[in-house]
């Protein structure tokens, strides 16, 4: 059974910048892939990022172009996600997903823990 294990959550202020990572125990099929959703209090969970196992494929929500970058350590099978100016509305546990890229992500029932961002004005 794989495991997803996210760091690096926290409290920062608007501007501010937060690097986020999740490291899987194992590559537990083909076109495994790592992605990043995220959820504020009374809202349903969102996707905010992912990337393919070669690293050169990745989606990024519309709500964070420009400023999350997401990139992959196959060594280590970890994901980091790179959130720039931040704002209070990226407030959330983030969440990473052990999924599968074809055309797209396409996220499975892997979660890890979740990490906490909190972003204040």
């Amino acid at each position: 059974q794989v495991q997803l294990v996210e760091s690096g959550g926290g409290s920062v202020q608007a501007g501010g910048s937060l690097r986020l990572s999740c490291t899987a125990s194992q590559r537990p099929f083909s076109n495994f892939a790592l992605g990043w959703f995220r959820q504020a209090p009374g809202q349903e969970r969102e996707f905010v990022a992912a990337i393919n196992w070669l690293g050169d494929r990745s989606i990024i929500a519309d709500s964070v172009k420009g400023r999350f970058t997401i990139s992959r350590d196959n060594v280590k099978i970890e994901v980091s996600l790179q959130m720039n100016s931040l704002k209070p509305e990226d407030t959330a546990v983030y969440y990473c997903n052990g999924g599968r890229y074809f055309d797209t992500f396409r996220p499975s029932d892997i979660w890890g823990q979740g990490t906490q961002v909190t972003v204040s004005s």
